[in-house]
């Protein structure tokens, strides 16, 4: 009995053994464990996230100030004119290290207050300014120095830099730069200040700058940056309220490409948000310059034939009348292979160094408000609304060669097909409706290529309005004839963007689309040119479809793009829109017809393509004669079509015709319409006193 307890009590102490060793291992096991995680985790905090928390930590206690960004250079199609350009200037900025703000100084004692000290110092940097600025420029007084350092934050954070002065003269400079401990938080800064040819070459084109903060009150774009901008990593990428910003024109267009990145100071804040010193600065990024198709000599000898020919209509008859109405022009020259625009001309124009410092007083406002808009891809009215027509007009007879395409591709008629004017045609129910020839001219035999050259209402009207509408009539919509036109206009540009690299472009009035009168009645007028109005744009671009026999070419205002390096970005090569397949008899046709008499090429040495265009608009309830003219050069290898519209201009022959043959001009001395430039030498814009 007790040999069986003796082993029993063995037995338990074996058991107890085997638990505590057990226990032992769970311990150590469950230690192992825990510091393995421990050391996991710590690599963790060391090598994942210890940069993205050192940065949090950074940015808990400092703050990137933008430094305004070195904007590109746009120049012309020589590389040689900068039309748009950015001069370094030396700025001085002051950054509050103490709170000079009223709030705070109420709450100081009499002995304690700062704000002596600041206006001290206001003082003397208008005493300094006195000394050392221009002597031609207005003195600030220490009052406004004051105001610009916004003591009570109004305007800026504490830590903020504010700007006192631009453009300080080389004294200014040499004198702060050794005298910075004597204005502590006094930086010099280089910044720079937008210039635009003086010349003004192309100035609706070009575009101009606003503030951010002005722009992104009116503009769509900049309010989605401001709108992303909380989510913006690259403080290069920041827009700041004061920096200049492009407007409209190509400044607008290639704002990202021509902005580049500003530069940044880190500066530390303490926890009331005043700065402690500065960390590091990053400097500014040069933007990348833009190289324009727009050729400085064709472009200001374009604006030039525009104004001259202007005052020409005031004092010389067309159309059995002077002009005096004649108030604006409007010319695009685009080449007919690549889509470049050599010339883009809305007259008149203005100087749009007016906007360099991104504002414009109300009084130069005032002067150009009428005239700053690009009249050649926008409908832009002359300053008196329902007196005088707008730049976007009737196309008038210029429509014509598109007539006779439509109407020989429906199979109206053919090339061959002969037609009896008799200086009327008639429509409508019971033949109520009449369109008459101009003048009342009745040309008698013709065929498609004669109507064109003579111009003939009636045969647009009988052959391609009438025919177009009976085509379709059995059709369910008595509409559909229309649509049929419709589709064609825009094949050819005409209602539709051209594509061009501007923002804001005008599309145009299909007025077709829209009058309640008849679909027979829209066809006859619009045959002959009465029911759209497009832009000189889109005349242009429909001009070189002709020349090239149905490719729909995109027009470009910049060729290449570079980087502040001189490296190339980008190449804007030429690109086909669309492209309407008609057989080779129908261009020549059509072709041959553009061939109306125009005394102001009287001499010009290429055969050339052309129409001319009187489009009679009722406007204020008088009837206006628009001068509109289209052409290309050569008639063989066109190399440059050109559209010139002049509102209120009379017969588009005498008041057109003019401008767009010393554009022909103008190219053929710098490129040559054949090739080889016809330029003298000597003989330029300059010299020509332009």
């Amino acid at each position: 009995m007790r040999k069986m307890d003796n082993e029993q009590g063995k037995d338990n102490e074996s058991s107890d053994r085997k638990r505590f060793s057990f226990r032992i291992n769970l311990f150590f096991f469950s230690s192992f464990i825990i510091f393995t995680v421990i050391i996991v985790r710590l690599a963790i905090l060391q090598f994942v996230e210890g940069p993205q928390l050192k940065q949090q930590e950074a940015s808990d206690v400092t703050k990137n100030v933008p430094l305004a960004p070195i904007r590109g250079t746009i120049y012309d199609a020589t590389g040689q004119n900068r039309l748009a350009y950015s001069i370094p200037v030396q700025s001085l900025y002051i950054t509050l290290s103490k709170n000079y703000s009223d709030s705070m100084e109420k709450l100081r004692s009499n002995d304690k207050k700062l704000l002596p000290e600041l206006e001290n110092m206001a003082q003397r940097l208008a005493n300094r300014f006195a000394q050392y600025g221009d002597k031609n420029e207005p003195k600030m007084t220490a009052e406004q120095i004051l105001d610009a350092m916004d003591r009570n934050y109004q305007r800026f954070n504490g830590f903020t830099p504010r700007l006192i002065k631009t453009n300080l003269s080389q004294e200014e400079v040499a004198y702060f730069m050794q005298h910075k401990s004597e204005f502590p938080g006094v930086d010099v800064v280089e910044e720079t200040v937008r210039h635009y040819d003086p010349d003004t070459v192309a100035v609706q084109t070009v575009g101009y700058i606003k503030s951010y903060k002005s722009a992104r009150e009116s503009l769509p774009k900049y309010r989605e940056i401001q709108e992303s901008m909380s989510e913006e990593k690259d403080p290069g990428l920041i827009y700041m309220d004061n920096e200049s910003v492009g407007f409209d024109g190509l400044e607008f267009q290639y704002q990202e490409l021509l902005r580049g990145k500003n530069g940044y100071k880190t500066v530390p804040i303490d926890p009331r948000n005043m700065p402690e010193g500065v960390d590091s600065i990053t400097p500014p990024q040069k933007g990348d310059n833009i190289y324009s198709t727009i050729n400085k000599e064709i472009q200001v000898k374009t604006e030039n034939a525009i104004m001259d020919q202007l005052r020409w209509l005031h004092t010389h008859a067309v159309s059995g009348s002077t002009h005096p109405y004649a108030k604006t022009g409007f010319a695009v020259a685009m080449e007919v292979d690549t889509g470049n625009v050599v010339a883009m001309a809305s007259m008149p124009d203005y100087d749009a160094n007016y906007w360099q410092t991104g504002t414009i007083s109300s009084e130069k406002y005032k002067e150009i408000e009428h005239v700053y808009q690009n009249g050649t891809i926008r409908n832009v009215g002359s300053g008196q609304p329902g007196q005088h027509p707008d730049s976007t007009v009737l196309l008038g007879s210029t429509v014509k060669p598109l007539s006779v395409l439509i109407g020989l591709e429906e199979g109206l008629f053919t090339t061959n097909t002969y037609y009896q004017d008799t200086g009327a045609a008639y429509f409508g129910r019971n033949n109520s409706s009449r369109v008459r020839n101009a003048s009342g001219h009745v040309y008698g035999i013709m065929d498609p290529a004669s109507a064109i050259r003579h111009s003939s209402n009636v045969f647009m009207v009988d052959m391609v309005g009438k025919r177009l509408y009976n085509k379709y009539i059995n059709n369910a919509s008595e509409d559909q004839g229309v649509n049929v036109w419709d589709r064609y206009m825009k094949e050819f540009g005409l209602g539709v963007s051209t594509g061009v690299d501007l923002p804001g472009e005008f599309r145009g009035w299909r007025e077709y689309t829209k009058k309640t009168e008849s679909a027979l009645s829209k066809l006859a007028y619009a045959s002959f040119g009465q029911q759209g109005k497009y832009t000189p744009m889109q005349l242009a671009q429909y001009a070189a479809m002709i020349a090239n026999k149905g490719k729909r070419m995109e027009p470009h205002l910049v060729s290449q793009i570079k980087d502040a390096n001189g490296n190339v970005v980008q190449t804007i090569k030429p690109k086909v829109l669309n492209e309407v397949n008609f057989p080779d008899a129908y261009w020549n046709e059509v072709i041959r017809g553009m061939s109306t008499d125009v005394s102001a090429f009287n001499g010009f040495p290429y055969d050339f393509a052309r129409k001319t265009g009187t489009s009679q608009q009722s406007v204020g309830g008088k009837l206006k004669d628009n001068g509109v003219f289209i052409a290309f050069a050569p008639r063989q290898n066109p190399k440059l079509a050109v559209a010139v519209v002049i509102p209120e201009g009379g017969f588009g022959a005498w008041s057109a015709g003019p401008v767009a043959r010393k554009i022909f001009d103008a190219y053929d001395e710098v490129y040559g319409l054949d090739g080889v430039p016809k330029k003298k030498a000597g003989n330029s814009a300059v010299n020509d006193g332009m």
